[in-house]
């Protein structure tokens, strides 16, 4: 609005105070209608850029000093606001104005017109100043801008690791629970029926109810530590994912008759949590359906490190099954291996043949963004 003012102003000084043709005040009238509408224009955003309206406006503004001096007023709220971003911009503007001002009296006077220097000096210096302010304010505001947004982020992503954290002590907790009281127990089940077992004839009636108690019992044993390893994914903060992966094997061949082998091949690569979760997660829902199922004699656990890939291969050598009449397992079971490993980018294939065995195979790009995986880690 203060625009409009001055140019109104302007607008009538001249025509009021100034003697001008008909034609000069025609043209005078035009020039502002035009000047009117282009300020709207960039006011509105409807320029491409400020150095269009910048251009437009010089011209204009120049036409009507020729016209009448009375419009150098509008110098005042034509650069300085637009060229508060650009220094150079608005102090050739505040020059030009001084310059156009002493022009002007030096054309009427027919002589140097110190006056008019005398007059358009603090002028000048006031604009370079007031340029020279308001950039400096501009700047300042960007940079408190910028350090808002960054104070933002930082909250946000505290308040997402403070949410991961509450996550895994909450998961802690419930391994803790789980190891004291369920693993205990079934320890202590296992061994009371070993005992039990040794103690009876091989011939004795309650022998075999006593065998599938306790296979039964070590069926629910294995569960309760896959559960414990499940939700204690910061058990690989102290090994990397080939050595967990090699506890795994270890555990599973102390507790059967499987030989279970593991094959590291490539240069193990630091991987994101979620994607080392998903590959031990993956392993142990594998070998735990091995150990229910597959009645293999044999496992072998390969992980792959490649460029942007990273690879886990588990095979068995045991009854296998038709894929194409395989439902969506027990537990955990295969539909949901492909979602975990779908969240992270990658894809699970599985190849088996009834008698023939069975491999899993699981890829993950190692490029994936974590973020996209925090999903897979809710409880």
């Amino acid at each position: 609005m203060l625009f409009y003012g001055v140019l109104l102003g302007a607008t009538f000084s001249a025509l009021s105070y100034g003697s001008h043709s008909g034609a000069e005040i025609a043209l005078i009238v035009g020039l502002v209608s035009i000047f009117g509408v282009w300020h709207a224009l960039w006011r509105r955003s409807l320029l491409p850029h400020d150095q269009t309206y910048l251009v437009g406006a010089v011209l204009l503004w120049v036409g009507l000093v020729l016209l009448d001096p009375d419009f150098l007023l509008l110098s005042l709220v034509v650069f300085v606001p637009v060229c508060y971003q650009h220094l150079v911009w608005g102090s050739v503007a505040i020059l030009g104005t001084g310059a156009i001002w002493v022009w002007l009296q030096a054309q009427e006077q027919g002589t140097i017109p110190w006056d008019a220097v005398v007059t358009a000096t603090p002028f000048v210096v006031a604009g370079l100043l007031l340029v020279g302010y308001v950039r400096a304010v501009v700047r300042q505001s960007g940079e408190r801008q910028r350090f808002i947004e960054d104070l933002r982020s930082a909250q946000a992503d505290l308040a997402r690791a403070e949410r991961q954290a509450g996550i895994l002590e909450e998961r802690h907790r419930l391994a803790r629970d789980i190891h004291d009281t369920l693993t205990q127990g079934f320890t202590s089940i296992v061994m009371l029926l070993e005992a039990t077992r040794a103690s009876l004839d091989s011939d004795h009636p309650g022998r075999r109810h006593v065998e599938r108690a306790l296979q039964t019992a070590r069926d629910n044993l294995a569960e309760s530590r896959r559960l414990v390893w499940a939700m204690r994914p910061a058990s690989l903060t102290d090994a990397s994912v080939p050595d967990a992966l090699q506890r795994l094997a270890n555990q599973l061949g102390d507790e059967t008759d499987m030989r279970v082998d593991t094959v590291l091949t490539g240069r193990p690569q630091p991987l994101a949590q979620e994607q080392e979760t998903a590959l031990l997660r993956i392993a142990q829902e594998a070998l735990t359906n091995i150990r229910k199922h597959a009645k293999a004699t044999e496992v072998t656990l390969t992980i792959s490190y490649m460029d942007d890939v990273v690879v886990l291969d588990i095979h068995d050598n045991g009854v296998g099954f038709a894929p194409s009449t395989q439902t969506s397992g027990e537990g955990v079971g295969l539909s949901a291996m492909r979602e975990r490993v779908q969240l992270l980018g990658g894809t699970v294939s599985v190849e088996s043949d009834p008698g023939e065995g069975t491999t899993i195979v699981a890829h993950i790009p190692t490029t994936t963004d974590p973020h996209r995986a925090a999903v897979s880690e809710a409880p």
